[in-house]
């Protein structure tokens, strides 16, 4: 039987067939169907994208219904179990894990680009005292392209490759300066003999004199953050650096470009706005009421659904078991209780779980920063870190598809048509 789908259109009468490939008709195929000659064809309607694609990847695998999450085919538990940070970098934009001397190798030529020019840090300096740390990196790694003008040179594959280097060794760098700005500190220069997330760490919380040395139980839950958070298949700050990608920018512009879309709180700052809910819940003795707003209508549940998972998000149940280790080292954070009940009733509630509103990835994230020491405006910039390797291997993979044009999408003109021009004092 072939792989096609029968169309009948009732206007008409007339009857097409379009191909099917990998459950997908190609939106084009739909142009054909017209009520005049002159007509401009059939196109679908779709805001928000919730069911259109715009591209074929083979990055990362997302199944909602059962709550499944892969990188290359690599479940996402035994990546956060068993892989560094850097080594999922590597699969996500060379499609394998690295063998013992590929991973020491690619650290090393992270390594090599870690420091930033004097002239960024002077830039960044000149940021009011209370610059929100997002609007600063922002900024600052859209202003590395006057730093690399040769990254205009997207096509050439050698070149793409030692700029997504060098954005995935400074961005952490220039993560650290926006946390050290906000705090009032003098910036901690990259020390290369400790790991990428070591580095990070230290860059941060390094104060003069003090030979600070990251916990190892806070490294290796920022570790696995890190990698919870690379890369989410096609989501709305990966469509922008894919969108801004098409227009063949450099890509220094495109980051800076998915990294605003992921400053929306809707996106980013998702974490934020469960620890203001959790803030505001107070005490687990306040639970039940907050719960029943929620179910009339009257508060929101943050944390909680997903626009994806129809069932518990699977990094969520890693970040929890993060907490938990953090903690140890931090002290126990009495907002956990708050969260473990409104977790508890929520999946036991006929309400939210009709609803399929299980804890997301946002839910214990937020936790997890604060205990380290990390204010709610460094929350998205630490997701901008990892989530960085993700826009890089999509950005990547978008160049390199021969279908993919510069993007522009249709609309439906529902506007005026054909006026004649009103004198100003005839209006």
């Amino acid at each position: 039987m072939p792989e096609t789908l029968t169309v009948t259109d009732n206007r008409t009468g007339k009857t097409f067939e379009i191909p099917v490939t990998n459950d997908t008709i190609r939106a084009l195929d739909l142009r054909q169907i017209k009520v005049k000659d002159d007509d401009f064809g059939m196109m679908t309607y779709d805001p928000g994208y919730t069911n259109t694609s715009s591209c074929i990847s083979r990055v990362t695998y997302i199944d909602g219904e059962k709550g499944i999450l892969e990188y290359r085919g690599y479940p996402i538990e035994q990546l956060a179990e068993k892989s560094s940070f850097m080594e999922v970098a590597y699969l996500l934009l060379n499609g394998e894990l690295p063998k013992k001397a590929e991973l020491s190798g690619w650290e090393e030529e992270i390594h090599h680009h870690t420091v930033v020019h004097e002239n960024i840090k002077r830039q960044m300096e000149s940021f009011r005292y209370d610059a929100h740390p997002m609007g600063m990196i922002i900024s600052t790694v859209a202003a590395l392209s006057t730093f690399y003008p040769e990254a205009k040179n997207v096509r050439c594959a050698e070149n793409r490759r030692l700029q997504i280097k060098r954005l995935i060794a400074k961005v952490p760098t220039i993560a650290a300066f926006t946390f050290r700005h906000s705090q009032g500190h003098p910036y901690v220069y990259p020390n290369n003999k400790l790991s990428y997330t070591e580095n990070f760490l230290t860059m941060m919380f390094r104060m003069v004199g003090n030979d600070y040395e990251p916990n190892p139980a806070i490294v290796k839950a920022l570790d696995v953050l890190f990698t919870l958070h690379a890369d989410h298949e096609q989501n709305c700050s990966a469509s922008v650096m894919r969108a801004i990608g098409s227009s063949e920018a450099d890509p220094y512009s495109a980051w800076a470009g998915a990294a605003a879309a992921l400053y929306g709180p809707l996106h980013g700052g998702a974490n934020e706005a469960v620890l203001r809910m959790l803030s505001e819940i107070g005490d687990v003795s306040k639970v039940p009421e907050y719960m029943k707003k929620c179910k009339n209508g009257e508060l929101r549940l943050m944390g909680f659904g997903h626009r994806v998972y129809k069932n518990y998000d699977p990094r969520a149940r890693i970040i929890k078991k993060c907490a938990d280790d953090v903690f140890e080292v931090t002290g126990r954070n009495p907002l956990l209780d708050v969260a473990l009940e409104l977790e508890r009733i929520a999946l036991e509630d006929e309400y939210f779980v009709k609803r399929k509103l299980y804890p997301n990835v946002d839910f214990y994230s937020g936790l997890i920063y604060q205990a380290i020491g990390l204010p709610v405006t460094m929350f998205p910039v630490l997701f901008a870190i990892p989530r960085t390797i993700g826009w890089l291997a999509q950005w990547a993979e978008s160049l390199e598809d021969k279908e993919q044009r510069i993007q522009r999408p249709r609309q439906v003109f529902l506007g005026e048509r054909e006026r004649d021009y009103v004198p100003m004092e005839q209006r």
